[in-house]
């Protein structure tokens, strides 16, 4: 096939898979049209059952009928399992004469002599193999290959989803009632929880609408003819405003969609899919996917173009059905959130007291969203791709945020064992209370100071109740993310005011704004290709010194009287930086005294260690801060290279990496040459396992979420430093973050500290 042909035929194939409604279908339209298209005899899909260690014939177009969905193969068996096993090309002229040959006589392929097996890969996974076969003896082409091995590339997120990690339950005839599921994904807060679900959707986004039973046909009905002339009124109101602006031809297109809007086309068929049962706004999601997928399909461009113009009229029917709903899901108790992705706005606005779980598709461990959850003690799971979000509505749920494992309609004897779970954690909680009045100091005598990071006034109230001794990082950004509009100077410095009063005779480490990347704000959307390495931190704040001074002038008032403020810059990178800061801080300092008539001790400056340079300019640094703070999620990302919201990536960012390890004890080194005290209050600090190593480094103080606490001071207290010391100086000479992680679990476990290790509490299934 010429390279244009080839380009046109993957896009028909993956087209007519993404519009086939079931799995079975599309597996079927799938190896039809690969037949077709590559002029062979035998196309089959093989998809692996993970629980059974088989692979198993879904569709075949040339083998015989009856052997799809009954014949299978151990993962170590026949040409199916050496491609597998392989994770490459199996392409054979002969391939009956193959070692590894077995002769299925149900599937009648013993005709069949050349053979291409190629791997259904995802994320490092194989999923399942793709086999084209002809009778003649020959070697398929290099052109065949690529062929199907950029098909498969195309097809294996789509396949994954359906996969389900493994659960080939899903893969056979629906039975009459849901079927139990697992998906996975990448743990983000830790915990346990058994609940609902609840999906949380964003407003007119069609592809975001789950389907969910209709409670009252005739009211669902109801609200689509009045969404429907609305809609109506609307596109003639823009006809007769644009009368004058445009020329006839190019008005066509209200016509088209008053045509589309007419009572016997798009309205009778959503209306038709409500009395089956479907709510409205599932109904019009339905309805306007078949008809973008049928027009995607089409030959002729203008037809194909007119996809956008039929999802723009989905998403206004969609917009006013959605101001008319009541009937959203309540947030009642142990409610599982579960959505696309969950902004920090939109998660510290809900009733948090009701949710016991998240579970997202998209983001990663370390998102912004998932830290708060984690200080909120939320169990949170990300990345889970596969996820069918549409029909998760009010299904039963099971959530492991240890192993980032997410059960769908989950079984009795997995309900019993997980409840069980559930209360050994509360019994593990109850006992870690007699630590909120102890301080962190090691059997040899050594103490480390334990601070909290804020951002919301739980996270306060539960810092103090734990013996936090102050706030190690206070995200001034969590204020801002909670308005329509930027907070004025007195506004934050009542919100500031609350944290340090809190906190009087402690030190309160305030950060100043820092958005960008994972941090919108609702009012001010920074749209970024690269938002990791944008216009975030710092770099934002001295391009607006109106809001930098807003926010520096409130904090500094807050102060007065308390002398507890710290002011801690993100995002740093060179020294010219840190000098522009500093005379905005000198303006303003001088500004507010003169204004309060009052003498304001000045705070105390630091900046955030986040940034691979400034590792190489500490003592430049040091002549102009009083304090470091190592923000070590951000660190860790741009020393890996990692984005940490990209859930592909998440198996490469770790705590463990001895890279990270190694930079950050030279980094204390460095720092306690020029006496300054350093903290570290990115995620690293609330793990017990890397707490004691950061301690053994010389960390002066950690800060975490107020859900670790507790346990890092149990571990504190458990550990000598001489230990710590003698386990660091092993990670140290470790190549592999895997081995230094097993390495401080096994000395967990065999000194009275099992409980602190993740794997202690999971459950195999």
């Amino acid at each position: 096939m010429a390279n244009t042909m080839q380009l046109e035929t993957l896009r028909r194939i993956v087209q007519e898979v993404d519009a086939s409604p079931s799995l079975h279908e599309a597996l079927d339209v799938m190896v039809d049209q690969v037949a077709q298209a590559m002029n062979v005899e035998v196309c089959s899909i093989y998809l692996l059952d993970e629980r059974n260690h088989r692979y198993i014939l879904m569709a075949s177009h040339g083998l015989r009928p009856e052997s799809v969905g009954n014949v299978s193969l151990d993962i170590s068996e026949g040409l199916v399992g050496l491609v597998g096993q392989r994770e490459e090309i199996v392409n054979l002229e002969n391939a009956s004469k193959h070692e590894r040959f077995i002769y299925l006589p149900e599937t009648g392929e013993e005709i069949y002599n050349s053979f291409l097996g190629v791997p259904v890969m995802y994320r490092r996974k194989v999923m399942g193999v793709l086999v084209i076969q002809n009778k003649e003896s020959h070697d398929f082409s290099e052109a065949a290959e690529s062929f199907l091995v950029t098909l498969c590339a195309q097809l294996s997120g789509a396949i994954a989803h359906a996969h389900a990690a493994g659960n080939i339950e899903i893969f056979r005839k629906s039975t009459s009632g849901p079927s139990y599921q697992l998906y996975q994904g990448v743990a983000g807060a830790d915990g346990i929880a058994l609940g609902r679900a609840v999906i949380l959707y964003p407003a007119a986004d069609l592809s975001a609408i789950p389907d969910r039973e209709a409670e009252d046909i005739s009211e669902e009905l109801v609200l689509l003819n009045n969404a429907v002339a609305a809609v109506r009124g609307d596109i003639k109101n823009l006809d007769a405003k644009m009368q004058d602006s445009l020329m006839s031809e190019e008005r066509a297109l209200f016509s088209v969609f008053l045509r589309m809007l007419d009572d016997t086309a798009l309205p009778a068929e959503i209306s038709t899919m409500i009395r089956d049962g479907h709510w409205a706004q599932g109904a019009v999601r339905r309805v306007i996917e078949k008809h973008v997928n049928i027009f995607a399909q089409m030959e002729d461009d203008y037809l194909r173009e007119r996809v956008s113009d039929l999802k723009d009229l989905g998403r206004r029917i969609l917009a006013y059905l959605q101001t008319a709903d009541t009937s959203h899901k309540e947030i009642t108790e142990d409610t599982i959130l579960i959505g696309e992705e969950i902004s920090t706005a939109a998660l510290v606005e809900m009733p948090i007291h009701n949710i016991s779980a998240i579970v997202t598709t998209e983001g990663a461990a370390n998102s912004h969203m998932v830290i708060v959850a984690r200080a909120l003690g939320i169990p949170t799971v990300v990345g889970v791709t596969e996820l069918p979000i549409h029909t998760l509505d009010d299904a039963e749920i099971i959530v492991d945020a240890y192993q980032g494992r997410v059960f769908l309609h989950p079984p009795r004897r997995l309900r019993t064992r997980y409840k069980e779970i559930k209360k050994e954690e509360e019994q593990i909680a109850k006992d870690l209370k007699q630590y909120e009045t102890k301080s962190a100091i090691t059997p040899d005598g050594h103490t480390l100071p334990l601070f909290v990071n804020t951002g919301l006034m739980i996270d306060v109230v539960r810092g103090v109740q734990r013996g936090a001794k102050g706030v190690g990082l206070y995200r001034s950004e969590i204020p801002f993310m909670l308005r329509e509009r930027f907070p004025g100077e007195e506004e934050q410095r009542l919100i500031y005011r609350q944290q340090l009063s809190h906190f009087a005779n402690k030190p309160v480490v305030m950060r100043t704004l820092d958005i960008g990347a994972d941090k919108d704000l609702p009012y001010f959307s920074i749209d970024e290709e690269n938002s990791a390495l944008g216009w975030r931190g710092i770099r934002f704040t001295l391009d607006h010194p109106e809001i930098f001074s807003s926010q520096i002038r409130a904090m500094l008032k807050a102060s007065i009287g308390l002398n507890n403020l710290h002011i801690l810059l993100p995002m740093v990178t060179s020294v010219s930086e840190l000098e522009e800061v500093l005379y905005l801080l000198d303006r303003d300092l001088a500004a507010v005294q003169e204004e309060e008539q009052v003498k304001i001790n000045k705070p105390k400056i630091g900046i955030m260690i986040e940034v691979p340079s400034v590792l190489y300019q500490i003592n430049e640094f040091a002549e102009l801060v009083d304090f470091f703070s190592v923000g070590s999620n951000d660190l860790i990302q741009y020393l890996l290279a990692v984005d940490r919201n990209n859930p592909r990536v998440a198996s490469v960012y770790s705590h463990f990496h001895p890279a990270i390890i190694r930079a950050l004890t030279r980094l204390i080194q460095e720092c306690h040459k020029f006496d300054k005290p350093v903290s570290i209050c990115g995620e690293m600090a609330g793990n017990p396992l890397t707490a004691i190593l950061l301690m053994a480094m010389g960390f002066n103080t950690l800060s975490m979420s107020s859900s670790n606490i507790l346990r890092v001071r149990k571990a504190i207290c458990h550990v000598p430093l001489s230990d710590a010391k003698r386990l660091l100086d092993e990670a140290l000479v470790i190549d592999n973050p895997l081995i230094i992680k097993s390495m401080l679990e096994h000395y967990f476990r065999t000194h009275g500290l099992a409980d602190m290790v993740k794997s202690t509490r999971v459950v195999s299934v």
